[in-house]
């Protein structure tokens, strides 16, 4: 056996293992499991009612129709599995064993936020396929009545959203550092809050101007149709994401920079 030399430190774990590895804990847990199993099954449930409708009724259905109910179902869900992905090593008590292997717990965040936007990606691409599959059924059940129309600007601005709505769950799992508390919150936050700022702007008109830098979902509005082309909205989306992204993740990542490991 080789000597050990004295003060020798272990090579560091390399980045892309952290992301393997933090990838593999996704399907690991029954909880990541049952929520990729009940978005497919929804999904799919989804797709099939549609299918039959326009077939029985002989209406006209296209690609983006398919797309929008699968992503429209997947977008529920990516945020809540962004959140599975902090939560999960403190509330089952992994953290330690994570820490211990990789004490740069803030490698393990950015793995894990990683893991986050390459979920995003196959959520898209997910979309797609199943989009592609339920038009090409229509267009052979229904000749001519199935639309291959795709609007590029609209999945890149679905992308965009997406990935910004996952880090938003991402940065209040980080913050609360438990499941039911960060789902709870994000849905009132990313839900009911923009809804409140949306009717005190039309309650005061005084509010009018500001509430566009406020409400990061009013911010999102240009990306979602992907017509960010003025000076003004792009001061809009960073002034809104700094807000409710940077705040909450850099309270997050420093709770859990100093956090004890239990």
């Amino acid at each position: 056996m080789a000597p050990v030399t004295p003060g020798l430190a272990a090579a560091p774990v390399p980045f892309r293992r952290l992301v393997l590895v933090e990838l593999r804990k996704v399907v690991d847990t029954r909880s990541g499991r049952w929520l990729l199993l009940s978005a497919g099954l929804l999904v799919g449930l989804f797709e099939v009612a549609l299918l039959l409708s326009v077939t029985i009724q002989a209406l006209a259905v296209s690609f983006e129709d398919f797309a929008a109910g699968a992503g429209g179902i997947t977008s529920v869900f990516l945020p809540v599995l962004g959140i599975l992905l902090v939560t999960s090593e403190w509330g089952q008590r992994t953290a330690m064993v994570t820490f211990a292997l990789e004490p740069r717990r803030i490698r393990v965040v950015l793995a894990k936020l990683a893991v986050g936007l390459v979920l995003t990606l196959v959520t898209v691409g997910f979309m797609v396929a199943v989009a592609t599959i339920g038009t090409g059924v229509a267009a052979v059940a229904r000749p001519g009545l199935a639309s291959w129309d795709v609007g590029v600007e609209g999945f890149a601005g679905y992308l965009v959203v997406q990935a910004l709505t996952m880090t938003v769950g991402f940065a209040l799992a980080c913050l609360t550092l438990s499941s039911p508390a960060a789902i709870v919150t994000f849905f009132l936050y990313w839900g009911a809050l923009p809804l409140v700022l949306y009717t005190l702007q039309g309650l005061f008109p005084a509010f009018e101007d500001a509430a566009p830098w406020i409400n990061f979902q009013s911010a999102l509005d240009p990306v979602r149709t992907w017509t960010l082309d003025s000076g003004e909205q792009w001061g809009q989306l960073l002034v809104g994401g700094a807000l409710w992204i940077g705040v909450p993740l850099a309270l997050g990542l420093w709770r859990i920079l100093r956090a004890e490991v239990k």
